[in-house]
């Protein structure tokens, strides 16, 4: 009988992987970086895969590139620092690479959904949009979630980097019987009220509450577990802003 909880894994030939939830964010060590919630680990070595880095294919096609084929690599080719066409961040590890064109995406980033819904809401993954992200302000730099309404952008980079500032934040206090959350995002709760300073109280808050769908969303895409714990609970956080 097969076990789906327990994987062999090329990049990990000693021992096992076993599949497991965690509440606290680790570092893929297949494409080098954050995640969070479902993914792959050996309890022995320390040693931890996002799903999608698990359960890699070994070529893809995405949408944004109709020209491309994209090849799974262990590593990014040549000599030359490279970065992900998908968020701009470095790539050193796991990737997804076109020879012909030259284009590489993460494998959580390969693999984001296009749209996102929540029943009311509902987000759009662009590779371009022409209006600033309300993390950062700025146009263009990457990907970017969007609003049906197109009123509410946020860079898929932002996200990250989201996550990466409250890193050692997230958790406080945690072995001790109670566990509290904090993070350090003020500045896009700040942002959407400032963008939106000259409108109704009525729309200040639907908007935040878009805010609060969006980062909930777009964190569990990026980080390849729709399910994480983390996500759902900086969505509540930014809601009530």
């Amino acid at each position: 009988m097969t076990n789906y909880n327990q994987i062999s894994h090329f990049s990990h030939p000693k021992h096992t992987l076993k599949f497991e939830y965690s509440e606290f964010p680790f570092k893929c060590d297949g494409c080098k970086e954050v995640g969070i919630g479902s993914h792959y680990t050996c309890a022995i070595c320390d040693f931890d895969l996002h799903v999608h880095c698990a359960n890699y294919s070994p070529t893809i096609f995405h949408p944004y590139y109709p020209k491309c084929t994209f090849q799974f690599l262990q590593r990014p080719p040549g000599n030359t620092p490279r970065y992900c066409n998908g968020c701009e961040k470095d790539v050193t590890g796991f990737v997804y690479h076109c020879f012909k064109c030259g284009f590489d995406l993460h494998p959580c980033c390969a693999k984001l959904p296009t749209s996102l819904h929540d029943g009311e809401v509902s987000l759009y993954l662009y590779r371009k949009v022409s209006a600033p992200c309300h993390k950062c302000g700025r146009k263009g730099r990457s990907w970017s979630y969007r609003s049906k309404c197109k009123k509410y952008n946020l860079h898929v980079a932002c996200v990250m980097e989201m996550l990466l500032e409250s890193w050692h934040d997230i958790y406080v206090g945690r072995g001790k019987g109670r566990r509290s959350l904090e993070t350090r995002i003020p500045s896009l709760k700040n942002t959407l009220v400032t963008h939106h300073h000259k409108s109704k109280a009525g729309k200040v808050l639907k908007c935040c509450e878009i805010a609060g769908f969006a980062v909930q969303t777009v964190i569990s895409a990026v980080l390849g577990d729709p399910t994480s714990l983390i996500a759902g609970v900086i969505g509540a956080l930014m809601s009530r802003a």
